[in-house]
This record gives C-alpha cells, sequence and structure tokens, in this order.
C-alpha cells in the first residue's frame, strides 16, 4: 500500500513538473505599452508640419499626459504669468518679484526686470521698442515696463487685475477678480468699468468681434463671451455662455489654430483643454462633455501659466514648481 501511494505521488509531481514548463509556466507579466508621442527633443522646437486647417484638428485620438511634456527650464523659482513673443517667454516670478525673459526653444534664461509683485497674466508689444503691460495682483494697478526697465504705475486702482487683453491702440481690457467685472484701460492713465456681474474673472481674450472672458468662481459659467461692438459702444449687454461645467478655470489663449486652449483643475490635479468658439457660439455654449482635453498634467492645480506660440508649442506652468513644460501641439494631427 505504501509503495502504490508512493508511485502516486511520484507520478503527480512529474504532472506538476510538466505542466509548469507549458502554459501555466509562461511569465504574466504585462508588457509595457509604448510611449503616444516620441521622446520629445532637449530643446523646445516643434517638428515641421503644413499648417493645419482648423477643420482638421476636430478629432484627438489621446490627450497628451504628463510623460509627453518636456522641461524647458527650471531657473525660475516660482513663475506665474507667461507670455511668448517672437521667439521668447516672459515669466513674472511670485517668489522674488522678478520679471524674467527665456530663448523658447533653449530655455537661456536672463533676468529682465525688478519690482512686479505678482502677475497672473502679461501683455508683450514691439511698439518701436518692447513694452510690457502686466497687471500686478498684489498692488491693484497696472503697469507698464519698458526695455529692461523698472515698472512705471500707469493705471491704479484696479482691485486685484488678473487678466489682460489688447483692445485697440490706446486701451486694454482687465479682468478685477475682486470687482467681478472687466475694466478698460487706458494708456493715458484712465480706467472704467464696461460689464460686470462676473464670478471671479481671470483669463480674458479679445477677437475681431468677441470678448471671452473665464470666471473661475463658477463652473456652470466657466467660459463666457460678449459681443465685443457693444461692449465697447457701452450699450446694454450680457454676457453669453460658451463653455460649461468646467472647474477653476484660469488662463486663456487664442491659439493660430482658432481654438481656445484654457488652464483648469480636476480635483488637485491641473488640466488644459480646447474648444472651437464658433462652434459653442452657434449651439449656444457648449457643456463638458462637447470640449476636448488637450493635456492631462500631474501638476498641482491652478496651472497659472500658459501661452502658445505661433509655431503651436503649447507652454504651461504651476504656480508652485519652478519647471516650464512645453509641448508641440502639431502632433495633435500628425
Amino acid at each position: 500500500m505504501i509503495r502504490i501511494r508512493m508511485v502516486i505521488l511520484a507520478s503527480l509531481v512529474l504532472l506538476v513538473a510538466s505542466m509548469s514548463m507549458g502554459v501555466w509556466g509562461q511569465s504574466i507579466t504585462p508588457t509595457p505599452a509604448p510611449t503616444k508621442t516620441p521622446v520629445p527633443e532637449t530643446t523646445a522646437t516643434p517638428e515641421s508640419t503644413e499648417e493645419a486647417d482648423i477643420t482638421d484638428n476636430t478629432s484627438i485620438t489621446q490627450p497628451f499626459t504628463q510623460t509627453d511634456l518636456s522641461v524647458l527650464t527650471g531657473n525660475v523659482q516660482r513663475p506665474n504669468g507667461i507670455q511668448w513673443f517672437e521667439n521668447f517667454l516672459y515669466t513674472a516670478c511670485t517668489g522674488d518679484w522678478t520679471l524674467y525673459r527665456l530663448q523658447s526653444n533653449t530655455g537661456e534664461t536672463i533676468t529682465y526686470s525688478y519690482g512686479v509683485r505678482s502677475a497672473h497674466t502679461l501683455y508683450v508689444e514691439d511698439n518701436g521698442g518692447i513694452n510690457l503691460w502686466i497687471p500686478d495682483y498684489d498692488l491693484d494697478s497696472i503697469v507698464r515696463i519698458s526695455r529692461q526697465g523698472s515698472p512705471v504705475t500707469v493705471v491704479p486702482d484696479i482691485p486685484k487685475p488678473w487678466g489682460i487683453a489688447y483692445l485697440d491702440e490706446t486701451h486694454f481690457l482687465v479682468t478685477s477678480i475682486s470687482d467681478n467685472a472687466i475694466y478698460m484701460v487706458g494708456r493715458d492713465g484712465t480706467s472704467e468699468v464696461l460689464l460686470d456681474g462676473f464670478r471671479s474673472p481671470t483669463g480674458l481674450v479679445v477677437t475681431d468681434d468677441y470678448v471671452f472672458v473665464v470666471n473661475n468662481g463658477s463652473s456652470r459659467r466657466s467660459i463666457e463671451w460678449i459681443d465685443k461692438a457693444s461692449l465697447v459702444a457701452k450699450e446694454p449687454v450680457e454676457a453669453q455662455p460658451l463653455l460649461s461645467g468646467v472647474q477653476n478655470a484660469t488662463n486663456l489663449v487664442l491659439a493660430g489654430d482658432g481654438y481656445l486652449y484654457f488652464a483648469y483643475a480636476l480635483g488637485t490635479r491641473g488640466l488644459v483643454g480646447r474648444v472651437d468658439p464658433t462652434v459653442c457660439i452657434e449651439k449656444g455654449g457648449c457643456t463638458n462633455d462637447e470640449f476636448q482635453i488637450v493635456i492631462y498634467t500631474e501638476l498641482a492645480a491652478p496651472l497659472a501659466g500658459l501661452t502658445v506660440s505661433d509655431d503651436m508649442r503649447l507652454f504651461v506652468h504651476t504656480i508652485y514648481r519652478p519647471e516650464i513644460y512645453w509641448v508641440d501641439l502639431n502632433k495633435l494631427n500628425g
């Protein structure tokens, strides 16, 4: 009896051994999926592509993720507002009150000016020389910086100015997050409220026909639009819905492809989305299932800086980290 049991046991051992050499013995560790995009180059230079028509940009197979982003520079302590202009990035550092200029391909950084305390947005122009117009949130004023000069207060007494956009040769539009209003400010120092009733307005974009404004304090009114002609003529006008259902939206940029790119939050994480404003206006407003997610970052919200270059490089950063990231938007349609 003992011998029979030993034979049976030996047979079982042989059976298990043979099975371990088959399918059950194969590794179950999955093969990592390839990255969605090639490893970015060390310099922020986009691939050479033909200019894309807006009708070609209606489908994004997958949004970019954090691994798709490249670091341009880490030489700014706490970057806040950022603006691309003629292959340079201008950014204000909240940590040391310094305005920096970065070469947008190499990241080479210089100190441009000192004295800007807190700037969420900037407007850069070449008007016989580089001039920057900056809403200084801490100083409740609009300041101007000539080429590597100190800030000069041009328009005082704008409560907590946030966004700024060019209106015409003599005026800008500025959002006041404290007054829940849009101000028209002049290069001569004048200012007046054009429209109020917003909910903590932040980012601002002006086109030939429309004014787009972000309501950071209302997901129901995430982004709204106003008829520009009526607003400037000071006719009775109300903000109309462009996009609803987006939480804690901040910056807003109109890129060369005709899309509005905006930064917002998903929980504590910062994301970038985009909408076609023409489509949303025609529909009477888009909802949060009708816009395209462009970037899922692992960065902490809010994404304080957002700008897009003429060759469709998107630059983004969070207020809590020194790194400035970039990604080539042309790859969305590749």
